[in-house]
């Protein structure tokens, strides 16, 4: 191979490499650069190239660790490898290029160094590539340690506090801050922050102060950027707020989630910065994670909190029920002992009085029961409100006399006409009468007032008793709640009242709330009702005459103590009476004895009462007879399973002898 083939050969593998040949004549500084080194240095193709361009050329921060590299390849002492990556700023674009240049220096028999060749590539794509990767690492990096150090914590504010710190110190900014955006979407809450050396920016702001362009582009998930808030932000526009905090530059970025801007993240910098697009998306990133993780945190609190309120419940609900059973159980005994019968009355009251409270404690548990599932029928119809408030008054009495309380009541003189269940009206108006005559010291006063303002009627009612905490009002009406200060005056209570109270309200179409200056200060109830529209009202029906007569019926049921005592109950009033505890028997005695009334059970041994109405209605001679359940089960789903299965009515365990008397005398009078 030829001279000439060698050097086509070595030329053409130079080009495929990409390397660049150059040459210095170290005694008459004159410099070679190829086509391919000049564009590393921004340099045209047909310019010249001095040694003084290659100097100029290197970036400040490179060119003396470049300079000494390079003098070290030509003294003679050394004859150092000359092997160096450095910047290069271009002479005539000003672009900044990354080149890898290698090389060594030729000695003439003296000693001297008279040439320096060597090779250069562009390795800017690959330095690149390696500030983007080192970029991912260092951000993965910092996640890792926010998640590591945030994972055992339980207390948002916790959570919030230490990310905020991490992420600061990260970027070595002046404060950062993690922000909770409030419902009202107007006012943003900071909890705590991370500003060593500057005073703290906790507290409640409006989201106003940051201008209405940056307000309206936070909301819409774009970020708040500032490198420079003396050039960038007018007063009007966020800048007084931050001249006022001594900041320069910010990054505020904002978490929308579900159309709402939910958090934000704000990081503060004392002195004008440019804020890197890598900045930027890990910002992004730690507030969108610390959202989601504090989130999970109060979750997680809402149920450890709902379980501790379930287990007082509970608690709650075994005294609650023993309360009642002890004295109707001393009732009992002392009965059978005692036969007296000028005491025998004083006893019986007692057990009604309390079988009465259980009744009432399984009647609220119910309603949370379908009020929870969204299961709560209101037989509603246009009322006046004002009779159905004085049922209630009449209702609390009891409880507001053995208090001694002063009560009050200023009720219009004109109708306030409701569409509304006139039983959970009264049911509503009862349980805040009661809870203010439990929580107001005795012989305190009690106010109750109902007006008529625009298209609604106003309930209010006023206490000057225990008041309630500023920061417990909101939590109030929360299923089973029981309020720390309100101590020995709680006289028990399940902490469902309220509860119930605020559902049938909302059911109905109104709103209640609760106003109290604090403790001991009283408290305010209100209650708004719409008033009826033309559309709710019915026309009257004319009271029909119902003629009372005695009736057969047959009861069902395979509790003997329950059977025995409802036989007897029906008997005093005069209508003929059998008892059966099991299907067929039930079914043989209807067959023979044709009965007016059945007064089914569902769970009966053998056959359950589905089975037995079903039969019944199959039986000659029952046609005109009337099956009703009269059962523990009370659900919309129960009472519709009863109707399709042939039942005529469904009455829901325990009724009371008065309620269901009465029934039996409508259903077949």
């Amino acid at each position: 191979m030829s001279l000439g083939d060698r050097e086509e050969q070595l030329r053409l593998a130079i080009e495929a490499a990409e390397v660049g040949l150059w040459d210095v004549d170290v005694l008459t500084r004159t410099l070679y650069w190829p086509d391919r080194v000049k564009a590393m240095f921004g340099i045209s193709p047909g310019a010249e190239a001095t040694l003084d361009d290659f100097v100029n050329g290197l970036h400040p921060d490179d060119a003396p660790e470049v300079l000494r590299a390079f003098a070290a390849a030509q003294d003679p002492e050394l004859r150092a490898v000359y092997d160096v990556e450095y910047r290069a700023v271009g002479k005539e674009d000003g672009h900044v290029r990354w080149v890898a240049a290698k090389g060594r220096g030729l000695f003439n028999e003296t000693g001297n160094c008279i040439r320096v060749i060597g090779t250069a590539t562009d390795v800017t794509s690959r330095k690149n590539a390696e500030v983007l990767q080192s970029g991912a690492q260092k951000r993965l990096d910092v996640l890792h340690r926010i998640e590591q150090a945030t994972r055992p914590l339980v207390e948002a504010a916790e959570v919030m506090q230490v990310t905020a710190q991490l992420l600061g110190e990260h970027l070595g900014a002046t404060r950062c801050a993690y922000a909770d955006v409030e419902p009202d979407n107007d006012r943003f809450t900071i909890r705590n922050d991370w500003s060593p050396g500057v005073p703290s920016s906790a507290g409640v702001y409006s989201l106003d102060l940051f201008g209405p362009q940056a307000t309206s582009n936070l909301r819409n998930g774009r970020h708040l950027v500032v490198h420079n808030v003396d050039e960038e932000l007018g007063d009007d526009n966020g800048g007084a707020m931050f001249n006022a905090i001594g900041i320069q530059a910010i990054v505020c970025a904002g978490l929308v989630k579900r159309g709402r801007l939910v958090a934000m993240m704000a990081v503060h910098q004392a002195l004008p910065r440019r804020w890197t697009d890598e900045e930027l998306e890990l910002i992004t990133e730690v507030v969108e994670r610390c959202w989601a993780h504090i989130e999970r945190v109060r979750d997680a609190a809402a149920l450890r909190q709902q379980d501790q309120r379930k287990d007082e419940f509970l608690v709650t609900l075994a005294h609650e029920l023993r309360n009642p059973i002890a004295p109707m159980l001393y009732s009992i005994a002392l009965a059978r002992r005692d036969t007296d019968p000028s005491r025998q009355a004083q006893r019986l009251d007692v057990i009604e009085r309390q079988a009465g409270h259980l009744v009432r404690l399984v009647d609220d548990l119910l309603d949370v029961s379908r009020i929870s599932r969204g299961v709560v029928e209101l037989k509603r119809e246009v009322v006046d409100l004002i009779p159905l408030l004085e049922q209630a008054v009449e209702a609390a009495t009891p409880a507001l006399k053995v208090a001694r309380h002063r009560f009050t009541v200023q009720f219009p003189e004109t109708p306030a006409l409701v569409h509304a269940d006139p039983a959970r009206m009264v049911q509503i108006v009862t349980n805040l009468l009661n809870n203010a005559a439990k929580y107001t010291p005795d012989g305190g006063l009690i106010q109750l007032s109902a007006r008529i303002s625009a298209s609604n009627v106003v309930v209010e009612l006023e206490d000057n008793g225990l008041g309630i905490p500023r920061e417990d009002q909101t939590r109030l009406f929360q299923l089973f709640t029981q309020l720390a200060h309100t101590g020995s005056k709680s006289h028990g209570g399940l902490g469902i009242g309220l509860t119930i109270v605020k559902s049938l309200v909302e059911l109905h179409g109104g709103t209640v709330n609760v106003r109290s200056e604090g403790l001991n200060r009283g408290s305010t109830f209100r209650v708004e009702m719409p008033l009826a529209t033309a559309s709710a009202a019915s026309p009257l029906e004319s009271p029909q005459v119902v003629v009372r007569k005695s009736v057969r019926v047959l009861v069902v049921e395979d509790n003997v103590d329950g059977l025995r005592a409802l036989v007897d109950l029906i008997r005093a009033n005069g209508h003929a009476v059998r008892g059966a505890a099991d299907g067929p028997s039930a079914l043989r005695m209807a067959a023979i004895w044709k009965p007016d009334l059945v007064l089914l059970d569902l769970g009966l041994p053998r056959m359950d009462g589905y089975e037995v109405a079903a039969r019944m209605r199959a039986t000659a001679g029952l046609e005109e007879t009337r099956i009703v359940a009269l059962t523990g089960w009370g659900s919309p789903q129960d009472r519709a399973r009863t109707k399709s299965a042939g039942f005529d009515d469904h009455l829901t365990k325990p009724v009371s002898p008065e309620a269901l008397l009465q029934f039996i005398a409508d259903s077949l009078g």
